[in-house]
C-alpha cells in the first residue's frame, strides 16, 4: 500500500470516528412513556417532527405508568408520558415533578371472543359488563403490571363491586406484561380483556377477538406529560425537556397528534389547555 493511499484511509477513518462522536453528542432527552403510545406508533410519528423543529432527539423507554413514575422518582428519565391521574397527582405532591400538562385522550374498550358468550355487546355500562364476566366466571386477562391500563381496570372492577384479584389463577389471569402481549394471550385463551383503543387499532393478531364494548364515560383515557423536578435530580435536562412539553402542547404539536391516524381512524385526540 503506498503512502498516499494509507494517508487517505487514515483521514477517512478519522472522519468516521469524528462523525460518530458528534452523533453521540447530539442533544437528546429521555422520555418514559406507556406501551400504548409506543405500540400505537404515535411516538414514531411525533418524535421526528420535534427533532426536525429543534434538533433534539427523544429516546423512548416504553414501560407501564407505574414503572415510568418510578423512573421519574429515581431521576432516570427527563419526562414521563402517562395515563393515570391519581398516580400523577401523587407524584407531583411528593415534589418529583415540576409541571404536569394534560396532552391528549382516547378511551378504553373491552375486547373478547367474537362469539361473545355472555353477550356484553348489548350492555350499557362497564360495571354491568364486568359483573357478567364475574358471574359467569368467564376468562379475563389483565396486564397485572401496575400500568395505567391496569390501574384503570382495578378502578372499573371496584365500580362493579368485584374484587377480581381474589380470583387470580381461576377465571382471572394476570400477565405482568404489556398490552400487545396481553392481547395475544387473551386471543389464545378466548378471554375478555380491557385495552386502550390505540393499541387495539394497531394490534394485528385480531382473528378470534372482537371489540365488544365501548363508549361508556368511565372508559375515558387521559394522557398527561410530566417534567421531572431538577431540584431533586440536577442532571435532568430541564431546558430540552421543557422545549418538548411546549412543542407538544402548542398548536403545532396538538395538530400533529390529531393528524396521526391508522387505517383512516384517529387514535388520539389533543386537549392541552393554554399554559
Amino acid at each position: 500500500m503506498n503512502q498516499y493511499l494509507a494517508n487517505a484511509i487514515a483521514v477517512a477513518t478519522l472522519c468516521i470516528l469524528l462523525t460518530s462522536v458528534q452523533a453521540d453528542k447530539s442533544p437528546f432527552i429521555t422520555l418514559s412513556s406507556t406501551t400504548s403510545t409506543e405500540n400505537s406508533g404515535l411516538l414514531d410519528y411525533l418524535i421526528p417532527k420535534f427533532r426536525e423543529r429543534t434538533g433534539i432527539d427523544v429516546r423512548v423507554v416504553s414501560v407501564g405508568t407505574g414503572r415510568a413514575l418510578k423512573l421519574g422518582e429515581m431521576g432516570d428519565t427527563d419526562l414521563i408520558l402517562v395515563h393515570h391521574k391519581p398516580s400523577e397527582e401523587e407524584f407531583m405532591s411528593k415534589g418529583f415533578g415540576i409541571q404536569r400538562r394534560e396532552v391528549m385522550y382516547n378511551d378504553f374498550i373491552v375486547a373478547g371472543p367474537s362469539e361473545d358468550p355472555v353477550n356484553i355487546r348489548g350492555e350499557r355500562s362497564i360495571a354491568r359488563v364486568l359483573s357478567l364476566i364475574h358471574e359467569h366466571k368467564m376468562p379475563f386477562v389483565s396486564r397485572g403490571d401496575e400500568s395505567g391500563t391496569h390501574k384503570k381496570e382495578m378502578e372499573l372492577w371496584a365500580l362493579a363491586g368485584v374484587d377480581a384479584q381474589r380470583y387470580s389463577g381461576e377465571w382471572y389471569h394476570e400477565t405482568g406484561a404489556g398490552m400487545g402481549t396481553t392481547l395475544n394471550i387473551a386471543n389464545g385463551m378466548s378471554a375478555y380483556v380491557l385495552t386502550d383503543r390505540g393499541t387495539w387499532l394497531s394490534f394485528k393478531n385480531r382473528d378470534g377477538l372482537a371489540l365488544l364494548f365501548e363508549n361508556d364515560p368511565p372508559l375515558h383515557n387521559q394522557y398527561s406529560i410530566v417534567q421531572i423536578n431538577p431540584d431533586r435530580h440536577p442532571h435532568i435536562k430541564y431546558t430540552e425537556a421543557e422545549l418538548f412539553i411546549n412543542w407538544l402542547t402548542s398548536g403545532e404539536g396538538q395538530q400533529t397528534i390529531a393528524d396521526f391516524t391508522l387505517n383512516g381512524q384517529q387514535l388520539f385526540f389533543p386537549n392541552a389547555l393554554p399554559q
